[in-house]
């Protein structure tokens, strides 16, 4: 129901676009074919993207190199780099957004140790002897000379029942001259209801990370499977694109970018809050 949540919040998004100027046909550069090889690692969907890679994918380039992030193999790859089998993302929208980041100006670029992207990861857990789906979020992060995949956020649903703050009538009152009483009201909070979240601050959002790993060094949680990873991008400025694995015959396969949406004031922290499951 949260995939489904989302994929129409993604379409509500992407209604209402202006018309991009057409570089290159997406989805069906004019070439031999080479273009079209699956990109087969998350890795090399940075580099051809970036243009930091030969068409064959035998050569990297770098800084100094006659082809390094030229513009015009940048557009034959990044027209490649689309679902364009079963997203249904526009050629108007594709045109746009290849326009803005093949801008000859300010041309952008995504960077893999850079903020703007994370992982999300599916899997499959037993808790208290029941399979349960767990949706696990990573980000990058530094580490001694290098980078490491660090866990940021859970989403399990057999949580969302125990935190239950409420609202209006039935939030919890502490009164302000509690202090004169030396907090002996407490017992309101932690006695005489079920429900002490309601004496937190406005702002509390209850830590399910903390809770999950909690539960799993009590060996109440263990971990089953993986499922299914994508990741989310940010980089690309007034811009959302989600990157999936697809197996598939043809040419049309490998890592690639599934939903895009040209974002909005406001539209970027409400994208997040469907991702992390916080409606």
């Amino acid at each position: 129901m949260r995939k489904i949540i989302l994929s129409v919040l993604l379409l509500i998004l992407s209604l209402e676009l202006a018309p991009g100027q057409g570089l290159y046909s997406p989805g069906s550069p004019k070439d031999d074919g080479r273009f079209a090889a699956s990109t087969k690692q998350v890795n090399q969907f940075f580099r051809r993207f970036n243009a930091e890679e030969s068409v064959e994918g035998n050569q990297r380039y770098y800084p100094g190199d006659a082809l390094y992030r030229d513009r015009e193999l940048r557009g034959k790859f990044i027209s490649i780099l689309f679902d364009n089998e079963t997203s249904g993302i526009s050629n108007d929208l594709k045109r746009t957004f290849m326009g803005e980041v093949l801008s000859e100006n300010m041309p952008q670029y995504i960077n893999f140790h850079r903020e703007g992207w994370f992982a999300e990861v599916s899997a499959i857990f037993q808790y208290r002897g029941k399979r349960e789906n767990v949706t696990l979020f990573l980000k990058i992060q530094p580490e001694g000379l290098g980078y490491e995949w660090v866990i940021d956020k859970v989403v399990f649903d057999p949580f969302k029942d125990i935190f239950k703050k409420p609202e209006g009538d039935a939030k919890g009152f502490l009164h302000p001259l509690s202090h004169e009483l030396g907090f002996m009201n407490l017992r309101k909070a932690f006695q005489d209801s079920d429900t002490p979240e309601a004496f937190t601050p406005k702002e509390y959002q209850p830590d399910y990370l903390t809770l999950f790993l909690y539960e799993m060094k009590r060996g109440n949680i263990k971990f089953e499977t993986i499922m299914d990873v994508k990741f989310h991008f940010f980089q690309i400025n007034n811009w959302y694109f989600e990157l999936n694995q697809f197996n598939r015959p043809g040419f049309n396969t490998g890592w690639l970018i599934s939903n895009l949406v040209q974002l909005k004031p406001g539209d970027k922290e409400t994208l997040l809050k469907y991702i992390y499951d916080q409606k």
